[in-house]
Parts: C-alpha cells; sequence; structure tokens
C-alpha cells in the first residue's frame, strides 16, 4: 500500500506521537523518505515539539514547602475556633497544585529518555500483538523457516533459535515498528505466556549486559550483542524472564 502526500499529511501527527500501527507508520517512513516536501514538513513538526521541550519551564520546589504543609496540617487539627481563616488555606492549596503539576512534569521529562522511549513503544507493541491476535505472520518453531522469512523483509538477519527443550517454544515471528524503524518480533511461548522478542541493529560497538523493568504490568528485559539490541517483553515473573533471556542469549 503506498500512500500519498495527502494521506502522508494526515498521519503526521499520528506518527510523531507513535500513535500508528507498524504497518502504516512503515509506508509513512517510506514516503516521507522518497518525498522532500513532507519531509520537511515532518522534520518542522519535530522542531517544533522539540522547542516546545526545551524552552519549558521547570521549577524546583523550595525546600522550605515541605516543613509549611507539615506545619499547616498540624495547626488543621486545633480547634475550630483556633484555626486560620479559610481565605489564608489558597496560598497552601496553590502550592500543593504547583507540587502536584512539577512531580506530573518531572514524570514527563524522564519517560522521554531514550531507553524509557523505547520501552513505550516495546510494551505497546507486545500488547497489540496480544490483544488484536497478531502474534505472528510465519507461525512455525523451525528456526530455519523463521530467520530466512525475516531477511526478507528485513536488512539485517536476526538471530533465531528455537528454546522447546528449555521450556520456551518458538512460536514464529512478525515484523513490528519500533524505534523509527521496522524489527524483527520473535514469538516464544512458556505455559500459558506470551513472550515477545524485539530485534534490530544497534550502533553500539560493545556488548551491554542486561537491564531489567516492571512497567504497566509486564517485565522487561534489554540488552545489546553482537551488533544487535534485544527487547524481551512478557507478563512472566522477573525470574522467569530472565530465565529466557539467559537461554536464548547461550543458544543463538
Amino acid at each position: 500500500m503506498d500512500i500519498d502526500c495527502m494521506q502522508a499529511r494526515e498521519y503526521l501527527h499520528a506518527h510523531l506521537d507513535r500513535e500508528l500501527d507498524p504497518v502504516t507508520a512503515m509506508h509513512v517512513e517510506t514516503h516521507l523518505k522518497s518525498c522532500a516536501g513532507c519531509s520537511r514538513a515532518y522534520a518542522d513538526q519535530v522542531a517544533l515539539r522539540n522547542s516546545l521541550k526545551q524552552q519549558a519551564a521547570y521549577y524546583t520546589v523550595p525546600a522550605s514547602l515541605a516543613a509549611r504543609i507539615r506545619a499547616d496540617m498540624v495547626e488543621a487539627k486545633l480547634p475550630a475556633s483556633d484555626r486560620r481563616p479559610r481565605w489564608q488555606w489558597f496560598p497552601l492549596a496553590a502550592a500543593v497544585a504547583a507540587t502536584v503539576v512539577i512531580s506530573w512534569m518531572a514524570a514527563v521529562q524522564l519517560e522521554s529518555s531514550g531507553d524509557d522511549r523505547i520501552g513505550e513503544q516495546v510494551i505497546a507493541g507486545h500488547a497489540r500483538s496480544v490483544l488484536t491476535d497478531h502474534l505472528v505472520q510465519v507461525a512455525s518453531s523451525d528456526q530455519h523457516t523463521v530467520k530466512p522469512w525475516l531477511s526478507s523483509k528485513l536488512d539485517f538477519s536476526p538471530p533465531a533459535a528455537d528454546l522447546t527443550s528449555q521450556g520456551f517454544p518458538l512460536a514464529g515471528a512478525r515484523l513490528d515498528y519500533v524505534n523509527s524503524r521496522p524489527v524483527a518480533a520473535l514469538v516464544y511461548r512458556h505455559r500459558e505466556h506470551v513472550i515477545n522478542l524485539f530485534i534490530w541493529p544497534t550502533e553500539k560497538a560493545a556488548a551491554q549486559g542486561t537491564t531489567a523493568a516492571s512497567k504497566q504490568g509486564y517485565n522487561l528485559l534489554h540488552w545489546d550483542n553482537g551488533g544487535m539490541t534485544f527487547w524481551a517483553i512478557s507478563d512472566l515473573n522477573p525470574a522467569d524472564i530472565k530465565t529466557f533471556a539467559d537461554t536464548y542469549a547461550s543458544a543463538k
């Protein structure tokens, strides 16, 4: 499915916010690479977003705020005749509201960092594949079937291994879209659980040890090795998904 400029312009905002499905996102990326006008429009949107992030005001909460809140909370327990007039609570309410806003802004800043952003995309890809029953495009436990299929669709050859004897049978694979590029998604099972293993090339020369995270009810593992980056995700407990990652790394 090729898209024209009008369709591409309609998709730009959703593409910028990573809201498109993998196939549509792939077509938008292809169009942007071949169309200078749409590419400039997309670059303008990216520049605008980055400018807003850079120029947004961030403030550090004064150290005295916590003491003020504790003092006012203690005073609030006094008899009614000893309490401050209601209007004097307005500055405290404003300070509490400001604290909530600042905390939220700090969380947004944290989640926009590189690995956190990719982690969110990995979670979205995993959830989408499970909820829409779109786990695999090639259903096979034979690595000699899965790997050539992926290699024919991608610009790299991802390592694939069937781990049935170790308790993690290969169910197949599909294409997905993470970090602004098409990636391989190997699908494994462990009892009733699904494991998605996302793979794509990395520019990092040295191997990187495993990094673990838990988010939105999922456990994630990330590591780099052999010029590839790996993201494993499942609702398995942390010990089991670590066992999977170790088993995969030793078998490929």
